[in-house]
């Protein structure tokens, strides 16, 4: 008994004359402190101790306890130097003092050009962070095949290119493998991660991976179950069947991402049903066919967001969809599916925020009583075949971002409960009148080429119309004058009224549309003068980023969708990384036609940022052209064709530099082309047909290339060009003065034409008098005798004689 007593006190003795040693030891070892601040004074910039403070040159000051570095008997060390400023290159001398080094991350920093070769000495290293730099090399095959106990290789979003090292099969501890948004190419090969049994997290995707992609081939299929939480391959060149193994076999599976890839074939999911986890699905953006399976949603019930847009998909939507009661995004659009949308999606799925059913084939009513979408943020219904009438119910617009219903065969009356950002019903049947009600927030509302009558209602509220930068009208039955309140919305940038049936004069109130870059109020019967106060427009000369853009990106943020997925924050990686993948971010963009260059062109996207225009074509304007216009000069469009303008053409309007297209055909024009004109040197259609115009044309600069019809219809011009291949000229007899061309040219088309008139009008005078004349006509028919006899006497006897002489001195 006492010889245990006195083994423990020896043992406890021990341990603290141990502790004792352990407590009085520095943690950091003096060639670490010594590689650490060789590494700061390198790539930290910034004054001295601006950036890492607690990194001085004392021997004395252990470095375990400098900020970014943890020294631990358990973990080892960890050096922290994120988000630190740090730029430059990685020489092989660097960290070499650090290798006892379990975790390093350099993220997001400047570091460029490629990983040392001596990084393979870092052999403790398990989790390697160096994503959001500038490295830009191939993979340094000889260093990093050393660190075999790599837990997390964490290396996206730099520019690291070639294939990947075959080494990397041997990382079979591997649990995080991300090289999102590199360069890499090269053929994923299966073998890379067949033996990585702990790996939880791969994301290759935004690379130049290619060739056939099998999934099925990575693991091994005696094992039922595998770690796997996410997998991103999205954004390749990556082919093959669609991956049903994977879903089979990683029951913990809750992100699947193959999108924009050449996967093809039919979406064949697992027989065996439910899989529980699995809350994302995207394969849009592939060639995948055939129809979807008839479980869809009892195989897949739990899925958050499912997107298979942009495919080959046929046959109809089943019903089994209607059992994703946890859904908040399903985009099905650019495929072929059809019949119609099942009341059980409407009915039971009532968590969703956005659904994009566009540019396919169905058909029906698809407001119906039994539609219980009331969390809609985003409804894409447009380019179907959909008939009936729209909600009225104001709860339903309640939440709404984009309502796009273009392009149907939906008939009815527009609801005055109608609201969103972007509101597009074009292309349909609706009728009736403008609701007073409607459109409140907007910042696009298109409801052309539909059937909408009268005038445009006064008592719409500029105050809830106030962000609108966008209103099209267009080829509509519309009537009346322009209310005042038009010009009263401050942010409008488009106005397009064409094609409807207005009148009255143009009010002033569109001057006070400061912003506006396009106004369309063509084929109206629009009457009185141009407004000259027409200058105030902006037309093109605000920044392109200061008014609404014609991309609309919408997405879906994470504080909506916490209440539903709560469950799925236990990814292993990075608590943020399902939100931003889950964003759904999606871009509409919004295309408009306008009359240039005498073709209706298309509109969109960047380009609709810079174009501006201005068409007053088709009414009854009269009056002049004003001197006015000639200040708009970031106007890339002006036609005032079809009218009746009078008084010649302004000569400020040369101050247009940028403008693309002139058309001033069908007026009452006249004067002189001014010669100024030429100084326009993006002018690619010009047109003055059908006016009163004189003088010589213009044939310098860009005037040199324009036909013969900018010109026909103006019988006083002078110099045209050749009607048949409109390069040549042609002078016209109608020179003013010898300074605009050879007074003595003729035109010999003009000149014949005017002889056969002459001589036509001669004949039938002629005839005339005969007819009355009895005396004349005796005298006429006399002559004409005299003339036969004379003509016989002096022409045909001679002929006949010499005729009869020839022949008898050559063939007697």
């Amino acid at each position: 008994m006492n010889e245990m007593h006195s083994l423990k006190l020896i043992i406890l003795l021990n341990l603290v004359i141990l502790c004792t040693q352990i407590q009085g030891r520095k943690a950091c070892y003096e060639e670490e402190r010594k590689g650490l601040l060789e590494l700061k004074l390198k790539l930290v910039n910034g004054p001295e101790h601006a950036l890492l403070p607690s990194w001085v040159d004392d021997p004395n000051n252990d470095c375990c306890g400098w900020e970014r570095v943890t020294c631990n008997s358990t973990t080892g060390r960890s050096l922290d130097l994120s988000f630190n400023g740090m730029r430059g290159t990685l020489s092989n001398k660097d960290l070499i003092a650090c290798g006892r080094l379990e975790e390093l991350d350099l993220s997001h920093n400047q570091l460029e050009g490629s990983i040392p070769q001596n990084f393979g000495k870092l052999s403790s290293l398990k989790e390697l962070y160096l994503a959001y730099n500038q490295f830009n090399s191939t993979l340094p095959i000889p260093g990093l095949c050393k660190l075999r106990r790599l837990q997390v290789l964490d290396i996206h979003d730099n520019s690291f290119e070639g294939a990947l090292p075959p080494c990397i099969s041997n990382f079979t501890s591997l649990a995080v493998f991300d090289l999102h948004d590199n360069l890499f190419s090269g053929t994923f090969t299966p073998n890379l991660i067949r033996s990585h049994k702990f790996l939880q997290f791969i994301d290759i995707s935004n690379n130049y991976f290619e060739g056939s992609f099998s999934l099925g081939l990575i693991f091994n299929h005696s094992k039922l179950e595998h770690r796997l939480t996410r997998v991103d391959i999205s954004h390749n060149k990556l082919t093959g069947a669609f991956p049903s193994w994977l879903l089979e076999n990683n029951t913990d599976l809750t992100f699947l991402n193959l999108r924009n890839n050449s996967f093809s074939g039919e979406l064949d999911l697992p027989t065996q049903y439910p899989r529980s986890s699995m809350g994302h699905l995207d394969v849009s953006y592939n060639h995948m066919e055939g129809h979807l399976p008839k479980d869809l949603g009892l195989i897949l019930p739990n899925l958050h967001c499912l997107n298979l847009s942009y495919n080959f998909i046929e046959g109809e939507l089943p019903s089994s969809i209607g059992a994703m009661r946890k859904l908040l995004l399903l985009v099905l659009s650019f495929n072929n599916l059809s019949g119609e949308v099942p009341k059980e999606l409407a009915e039971n799925c009532s968590l969703l925020l956005g659904l994009m059913l566009n540019d396919n084939n169905f058909h029906g009513a698809f407001f119906s009583n039994h539609f219980n979408l009331r969390n809609i943020q985003v409804l894409k219904l447009g380019n179907n075949e959909f008939t009936g009438s729209l909600i009225t119910k104001k709860e339903f617009y309640g939440r709404m971002e984009i309502f796009d219903v273009s392009n149907n065969n939906m008939d009815g009356k527009i609801p005055n409960a109608i609201a969103a950002e972007v509101i597009l019903l074009q292309n349909n049947s609706f009728e009736g009148q403008i609701p007073c009600g409607g459109f409140s927030g907007a910042d696009v509302i298109d409801i052309s080429h539909n059937f909408l009558s009268g005038p445009i209602p006064s008592c719409l509220s500029p105050e809830a119309l106030s962000s609108v930068s966008l209103l099209n009208l267009r080829d509509n039955r519309l009537s009346g004058n322009i209310p005042a309140q038009i010009g009263m919305l401050p942010c409008l940038r488009i106005l397009l009224l064409g094609n409807n049936r207005f009148n009255g004069s143009i009010p002033e109130q569109l001057c006070q549309l400061r912003n506006i870059s396009i106004m369309d109020l063509s084929n109206n019967s629009f009457t009185g003068s141009i407004p000259s106060c027409l200058i105030n427009v902006a037309f093109g000369t605000y920044p392109h980023d200061f008014f609404v853009q014609s991309t609309f990106s919408y997405w879906f943020s994470q504080e909506e969708f916490v209440p539903y997925i709560a469950d799925f924050n236990q990814d292993i990686y990075d608590a943020s990384s399902f939100w931003n993948s889950v964003q759904l971010e999606d871009e509409y963009v919004y295309k408009i036609d306008f009359v240039t260059k005498n073709n209706l062109l298309s509109y969109k996207g960047d380009i609709l940022k810079c174009m501006s225009g201005l068409d007053l074509s088709c009414n009854n304007l009269t009056g002049l052209i004003p001197q006015s216009l000639g200040k708009l000069t970031s106007l890339h469009a002006l036609n005032l064709s079809h009218n009746h303008l009078t008084g010649i053409i302004p000569v400020s309007l040369s101050n247009l530099s940028q403008v693309e297209s002139l058309d001033f055909s069908y007026n009452n024009l006249s004067g002189k082309i001014p010669s100024e004109l030429v100084h326009l040197n993006f002018l690619a259609v010009f047109s003055v047909a059908h006016n009163n115009l004189s003088g010589r044309v213009p044939d310098k600069g860009q005037f040199a290339t324009f036909g013969f019809n900018s010109y026909e219809g103006n019988p006083l011009l002078s110099g045209l060009p050749s009607e048949k291949n409109g390069t040549g000229v042609v002078e016209t007899p109608f020179p003013l003065d010898e300074t605009e061309g050879k007074w003595y040219a003729v035109d010999p088309t003009s000149f014949f034409a005017s002889f056969v008139a002459t001589y036509c009008v001669f004949l039938l005078t002629l005839a005339a008098v005969l007819y009355i004349n009895t005396y004349w006509r005796r005298r006429w028919s006399h002559f004409i005798e005299k003339f036969i006899y004379s003509f016989c006497f002096f022409v045909v006897d001679p002929l006949r004689k010499l005729t009869t002489n020839f022949k008898h001195h050559f063939f007697r």
